[in-house]
């Protein structure tokens, strides 16, 4: 685990964010900040004083062509990463990353890249609560595919604990696992529910679209953001009683095993090479 300025950090996260806010706005896309980031600039103008990241959620045909065009409308140093632009990537979400900078959060993940912001997808929900069941029950058991596929199947040794992982690393590619979720994930259109969900929260993240509507200006660290059109009915949803901070001991942060906000991802992996990324 390494130690690290977390102002730095949060300087370098706004940025990234600012550029994503720039092209979304330029080119009509809608995204929302959201999560514990929505809560941030509800209670505190800003970060979490001690959370580390930023989240925002785009309706999946606002993610889809961002992807698309990502590299002609982001800013240069930053790129979008997901499974539809590298096959090897470990989530079944995207990040925005600078490309200036390295962040490795597990040494044991097989995946190097930047600092970033998580760009979840929107997607439609099922009004059928058993449908809705089976969905989710389908959806974690590919989400634990794309885990044990992107880690090193021997983190715990070379004993019984590694034997699904080793399993799943002979049996699937994580191309063919990535490509059983997305088409999951878009089981249901966007457009055509009254229902969405951010899938990545499992049940909790189902709830309705028109709370998201049309995006509404937030404050955030002196910028303004975009954010869903009744927040406090989808953090009251999500989480309770969001304005009120938890107990110490229960804030949540990263533990990463490199973070270097001066060398380029690509840089480090030639400084360090042999490594699994």
């Amino acid at each position: 685990m390494v130690h690290y300025d977390i102002d730095a950090l949060h300087q370098c996260t706004l940025r990234i964010m600012q550029g994503i806010d720039r092209t979304c706005r330029e080119h009509g896309l809608r995204y929302y900040i959201f999560a514990g980031t929505l809560i941030g600039s509800l209670r505190h103008k800003g970060f979490i004083p001690w959370d580390d990241d930023m989240d925002i959620a785009m309706p999946r045909p606002d993610y889809e062509l961002l992807i698309q065009h990502q590299r002609e409308w982001l800013p240069d140093n930053l790129e979008m990463v997901c499974y539809e632009t590298d096959k090897n990537y470990p989530q079944p979400f995207a990040k925005i990353q600078d490309a200036n900078t390295t962040i490795i959060e597990r040494l044991h993940e097989y995946y190097l890249g930047g600092a970033y912001i998580d760009v979840f997808p929107l997607d439609g929900m099922t009004s059928n609560p058993w449908k809705r069941a089976i969905h989710f029950v389908r959806y974690w058991y590919y989400k634990r595919l794309i885990y044990f596929k992107g880690r090193n199947p021997y983190k715990h040794g070379r004993g019984p604990s590694c034997w699904v992982p080793v399993l799943i690393h002979k049996c699937y590619s994580m191309d063919f696992i990535q490509r059983r979720m997305r088409a999951l994930q878009m089981a249901y259109d966007y457009d055509a529910h009254d229902l969405v969900c951010d899938h990545d929260d499992g049940k909790r993240g189902v709830f309705g679209k028109a709370w998201f509507g049309i995006p509404r200006d937030y404050v955030f660290e002196g910028n303004s953001f975009l954010g869903p059109e009744n927040a406090d009915a989808y953090l009251t949803h999500k989480y309770g009683d969001y304005m009120t901070p938890p107990p110490a001991g229960h804030h949540r942060q990263h533990n990463f095993d490199v973070l270097e906000l001066d060398t380029p991802y690509r840089e480090y992996a030639k400084k360090h090479p042999g490594k699994a990324y």
